[in-house]
């Protein structure tokens, strides 16, 4: 009676963070094109945002007092560059451009604190946004180019 050998068993995938068969890679990769794409759209609403608001200040409405109280024209100024620069950076990522990472990092993180301020005047819209550019922020954040060719 022989024993047949057992067949070798593969070696397991790598779960080091950054490592070609990590899961938290994977979905961050799926997630850098989903943040890209989502900043493109986000961008793309904060430019419209920015020229509602500078075209004519009674598009928007205060919901209370607030410490932070800005006038609405500068507040679509704010809006309309913070959203062309995401724009910019969001199809940066498309390329996968370290630069692009980076930068984006940078307008997101300055487009949640305009967000947060922006709750007086839109808040479903603001919270919406914030959610949003947390999760780009962490695809950005971990994200690892695979080593291999």
């Amino acid at each position: 009676m022989t024993s047949a050998a057992h067949p070798p068993t593969p070696p397991a995938p790598d779960r080091t963070p950054g490592g070609s068969g990590s899961d938290a890679d994977s979905w961050a990769a799926g997630g850098l094109t989903l943040g890209g794409t989502l900043m493109v759209v986000y961008g793309l609403f904060a430019v419209f945002q920015g020229i509602a608001a500078i075209a004519n200040d009674e598009v928007y409405t205060s919901f209370g007092d607030y410490v932070f109280a800005f006038d609405l024209t500068a507040w679509g100024w704010i809006h309309l560059v913070v959203g062309v620069l995401v724009v910019l950076a969001g199809f940066g990522l498309f390329t996968g451009a370290t630069w692009a990472r980076v930068v984006g990092a940078g307008v997101v993180g300055l487009a949640l604190i305009a967000n947060f301020i922006w709750l007086p005047y839109q808040p479903f819209w603001s919270i919406i946004m914030i959610v949003t550019g947390l999760f780009v922020l962490w695809s950005v954040f971990n994200y690892r180019a695979s080593s291999t060719a």
